[in-house]
């Protein structure tokens, strides 16, 4: 009887250590990027694609789509101005799931619309 558990948790091992791992196995997760298209569709309005991020640390890559200056300001962290035609890179960290919003700074962009929220899972 004895041998026969020590033939079988051997058996057990070997298939564990052999079973296929994922290719995405010891991998480092892939960098979540967001586009932030600010400007468009109207000049006080932002595209953000897409809305929902898993935690962890996000790279908002923010272009000016309109003919004035704009900006962005989520979770503490936030873009310079951003001239016309101009794109900055903006990283910030979300430790925690949840609804962070997000607005431009600049007097009046907000209330006319400049303004959302991201959805971290």
């Amino acid at each position: 009887m004895t041998r026969l558990r020590v033939t079988t948790l051997g058996l057990l091992t070997a298939t564990a250590v052999l079973w296929p791992l994922p290719a995405s196995a010891g991998q480092p997760a892939k960098p979540t990027v967001v586009r932030v298209e600010a400007g468009k569709p109207t000049e006080y309005a932002y595209v953000v694609t897409p809305k929902i991020v898993p935690r962890g640390t996000v790279t908002f890559k923010v272009t000016n789509d309109g003919g004035i200056p704009h900006n962005l300001h989520i979770n503490g962290k936030q873009t310079p101005d951003i001239a016309p035609g101009s794109t900055v890179a903006l990283k910030v960290t979300f430790a925690k799931p949840g609804t962070y919003p997000y607005l431009c700074t600049l007097p009046g962009h907000a209330e006319a619309g400049m303004k959302g929220v991201l959805k971290v899972t």
